[in-house]
C-alpha cells in the first residue's frame, strides 16, 4: 500500500507564520509537521510516499528530498496552485495505484497526530473508503459525522453522538471514478479545485464509507495559537 501526505495548501490562518514556511513544515517539539507523519509511515511498513506541494513546496521539495534518510521512498505532484483534497488526491491518483480496487491511505499534512499506523483497519471489499475519526475539538464543537454500526453517516438526529474526521483515511481508487473519467470512459486531466467534503457526504449517503473513531492525541494545527499549545505539551 502507498500513501499520500497533503501538503500543497496555503494556510490562510497560519499567517503570518506560512508567509515564508509552507505549513506541513512548521516544527512541533522541534521536528516539521509532515516528519512525524513520514516517521509513522515507515515505522508501519508504509514507505512509498506520494506528497502534493503547491504555495512554497520547493521548500518541501529541499527539505524531505527523496526520501532516502527516512527510509522513504517519497515522490512529488507538483499543481500549480493548490487543487483542494480531493483535487490533490485525483491529480496523483497515477503516481498511488493502478487498480480499481487498489487502496491507499491519505494523511493531511497540517494535523498533528500520534495515532499507530500499524493499526490502520483493513478496508472492507463493500466499503470504498474508511475514515478515521476523533472526538471533537473546541473549534469544532459540532463535529463532522456520527457512526452507526461501523458506517460513516452524516448528521440525523442531535440525541447520537457526533465526532470529527481526523484528516486520516483509507481509499480505493474506484472511490475517486467518477470524478476521473468522462462518459466515454476516457480519463480527465485533473486541473479542477476539487474539495473532499462534498464527496464524503455523498459517499455517507451512499453508505459507501466505514469509520472508526480513534483516542490518540490529535490536533489540527490550524492557527498559530494552537501550534504554540503544542509546543507547551
Amino acid at each position: 500500500m502507498k500513501a499520500m501526505i497533503l501538503a500543497a495548501g496555503r494556510g490562510e490562518r497560519m499567517r503570518p507564520l506560512t508567509d515564508k514556511c509552507p505549513k506541513p513544515l512548521l516544527k512541533v517539539k522541534g521536528l516539521p509537521l509532515i516528519e512525524y507523519h513520514i516517521k509513522n509511515l515507515v515505522a508501519a511498513g508504509i514507505n512509498d510516499i506520494v506528497i502534493n506541494y503547491a504555495w512554497l513546496g520547493h521548500q518541501i521539495v529541499d527539505y524531505l528530498g527523496d526520501g532516502e534518510r527516512f527510509s522513504a521512498n517519497i515522490s512529488y505532484s507538483e499543481e500549480a496552485s493548490a487543487l483542494e483534497t480531493a483535487g490533490g488526491i485525483i491529480k496523483a491518483l497515477p503516481m498511488l495505484v493502478e487498480q480499481d480496487d487498489d487502496v491507499f491511505v491519505v494523511i493531511n499534512g497540517d494535523i498533528y497526530c500520534d495515532y499507530n499506523l500499524k493499526d490502520l483497519p483493513q478496508l472492507s471489499a463493500e466499503f470504498n473508503a474508511h475514515l478515521l475519526l476523533v472526538e471533537n475539538p473546541e473549534h469544532n464543537k459540532n463535529g463532522d459525522f456520527q457512526l452507526t454500526q461501523g458506517m460513516l453517516v452524516n448528521p440525523k438526529s442531535n440525541r447520537q453522538e457526533t465526532y470529527t474526521f481526523s484528516g486520516i483515511a483509507l481509499y480505493r481508487k474506484s472511490f475517486f471514478k467518477q470524478y476521473t473519467t468522462t462518459d466515454h470512459g476516457a480519463l480527465l486531466q485533473q486541473t479542477r479545485v476539487q474539495p473532499l467534503a462534498p464527496m464524503l457526504r455523498t459517499g455517507a449517503d451512499q453508505n459507501i464509507i466505514s469509520a472508526s473513531v480513534i483516542t490518540s492525541a490529535w490536533t489540527d494545527v490550524g492557527t498559530p495559537e494552537r501550534l504554540a499549545k503544542l509546543n507547551t505539551i
